[in-house]
């Protein structure tokens, strides 16, 4: 390639990256959320999970320019909080105060970069979900009714009888009924309790689904729900008697019932966007702030009712619905569910304390299931953060040490591409669309494992161009800066790449490189042109990732 068709393709690159800006900036705000998390028990490695990959979509819009806001949370209402207070000799209230708290902990140790934590006992909450049983009411989609059949106290859920199997329980050896969900314990209960008409959302919900492709992601979720609605959809209960749960918000003008811990919870997501949204004494059509939500991060456990309750919710209330929901799977210890009782189970803040914030993060990420469950060991951990040392941590020391940078600079940009470094300078003017349209696809480790393959040809190019004995000939200093060049510009592009996963580090990481806070967006993370050499920055951290102590 010559000197001149390598400046045409700079140029070209750098007017297809503008074009993306101004794409981007035409949608320029994305609202991601977590699960809100129940305080029956403290916080596991699955609500890492959650929050990490909350955190990283939110991470990933920045990168591409958006105004991005992240909302995480508590749920604190509900039957099963109410009785493990009692249990605790605590009120509803103080019991969740402390667990509650666990949960932001968690959240802070994991860098977890929320706008908003919403706790369902807030003041501002009750308004909200008041407001919109009123308008499901006004609507004429709530009516009183009696409900006769299958309610599950872990799951706060009632079920139909085509939900429900006998099974024995393994302690007691007694039969008992389970939600085929969940296997979650069900008991038959008779109440009189208000109900909304969600079959009267069978057709419009398949509708959104076959309208939108990735309303539900992955694909088997999308399938499971589909299936689910086929079926036909009863009725939903989205009251309990008083007299039974009283840890609760109120039904508005009928003190004697409590709403429906499910009803309640999912109104968080339009809560933290200032709902209801009044102008004035009217309804304001102009949805304020981030709503509708772009993601909706949730465990696989809870796709029901967050792809059948809540869009048949907004849609009686003609909301907008969120534009996707992505349903992880769950992690496994030795292909098991996760339990205290069998003693696999992995404590997140351990875990953390152990591998630092941003190797598990990236761990979690990188190898976490969303078709399928994800196994949870701390061999792989250990695999993942050597493959963070290795590829990247040891390039970066490196290609910026003094015994072969003794400069302390980046080189300037190659004039013309030498054979030898054309397929680690393709792989780099690839990378950032490979990157882009995995995280698109939800895809992460794909996406991450991009980056990777780049690094490790980044290595080898390093390797067998050995400048350690470059650095020795005077005649070879334009050759050494070109292999310099390029193992910094593998570092560089890799740093921006994996913001969203491991903040910290690459922050440290580009830092180290002298990049500025405005150019680490996607768009820079296509090669660059570079006139002149450039300082290194701050070394804050000598080794990016220190050898593990155990």
């Amino acid at each position: 390639m010559t000197s001149h068709s390598l400046f045409t393709t700079r140029k070209a690159v750098l007017l297809l990256n503008a074009t993306r800006t101004q794409r981007r900036m035409k949608h320029s705000t994305a609202f991601i959320t977590t699960p809100i998390y129940y305080v029956n028990a403290v916080p596991h490695i699955g609500h890492l999970y959650s929050s990490v990959i909350a955190d990283t979509l939110k991470r990933y819009y920045a990168l591409k320019g958006f105004d991005a806001y992240l909302c995480t949370g508590t749920d604190e209402h509900g039957l099963k909080i109410q009785q493990a207070a009692a249990k605790n000799n605590s009120s509803p209230l103080e019991f969740c105060d402390r667990v509650s708290k666990s949960f932001r902990e968690l959240s802070d140790a994991a860098n977890i970069s929320y706008t908003s934590f919403i706790r369902t006992t807030e003041p501002k909450h009750a308004k909200a979900v008041a407001a919109l049983w009123t308008e499901l009411e006004k609507k004429e989609y709530i009516y009183k009714g009696k409900h006769e059949g299958w309610y599950a106290v872990s799951d706060e859920a009632f079920y139909a009888s085509n939900q429900v199997q006998e099974t024995i329980d393994e302690k007691t050896g007694e039969k008992i009924m389970v939600a085929i969900e969940s296997g979650q314990r069900v008991e038959w209960t008779e109440e009189e309790n208000y109900k909304f008409k969600l079959s009267a959302f069978e057709e419009p919900l398949l509708k959104w689904i076959n309208d939108n492709p990735t309303a539900i992601v992955p694909s088997n979720r999308k399938n499971e729900v589909t299936q689910w609605i086929k079926a036909g959809l009863a009725d939903l209960s989205i009251s309990r008697l008083r007299s039974r749960l009283d840890w609760g918000i109120p039904v508005p003008n009928d003190p004697s019932h409590t709403i429906y811990v499910w009803l309640d919870a999912l109104t968080n997501y339009i809560t933290v966007n200032g709902y209801p949204w009044i102008t004035n004494g009217t309804q304001n059509n102009k949805i304020i702030n981030a709503w509708p939500a772009d993601v909706h991060v949730v465990g696989k456990d809870i796709v029901r009712f967050h792809a059948i309750y809540w869009p048949a919710f907004l849609m009686a209330a003609q909301l907008p619905l969120p534009k996707q929901i992505l349903a992880h799977a769950h992690w496994t210890m030795g292909k098991q569910k996760m339990s205290k009782s069998r003693g696999n189970v992995a404590d997140p803040f351990e875990v953390m304390d152990t591998y630092g914030v941003d190797p598990v993060r990236y761990y979690l990420v990188r190898d976490g299931g969303f078709a399928d469950d994800g196994d949870y060991t701390e061999d792989n951990i250990i695999k993942r953060y050597k493959d963070l040392a290795g590829q990247l941590g040891n390039l970066l020391n490196r290609s910026t040490a003094p015994a072969l940078n003794p400069e302390g600079t980046i080189p300037v940009t190659p004039k013309k591409l030498d054979a030898r470094d054309e397929t680690l300078h393709t792989k780099l003017t690839s990378l950032p669309d490979i990157y882009e349209q995995s995280f698109e696809a939800r895809e992460f480790g794909k996406g991450l494992s991009a980056v990777f393959d780049m690094l490790a040809e980044a290595n080898k190019h390093f390797q067998d161009n050995k400048p350690w004995d470059l650095v020795k000939d005077p005649s070879q200093k334009e050759r050494l800066d070109q292999v310099l060049y390029y193992a910094i510009e593998s570092c560089r592009v890799a740093g921006i790449l994996l913001q969203p996963v491991l903040p910290s580090k690459m922050d440290t990481l580009l830092t180290r490189l002298g990049v500025p806070i405005d150019k680490r967006l996607l768009t820079n993370a296509y090669p660059q042109q570079q006139e002149i050499e450039i300082p290194l920055g701050e070394n804050k951290e000598p080794v990016l990732f220190p050898r593990l102590k155990k």
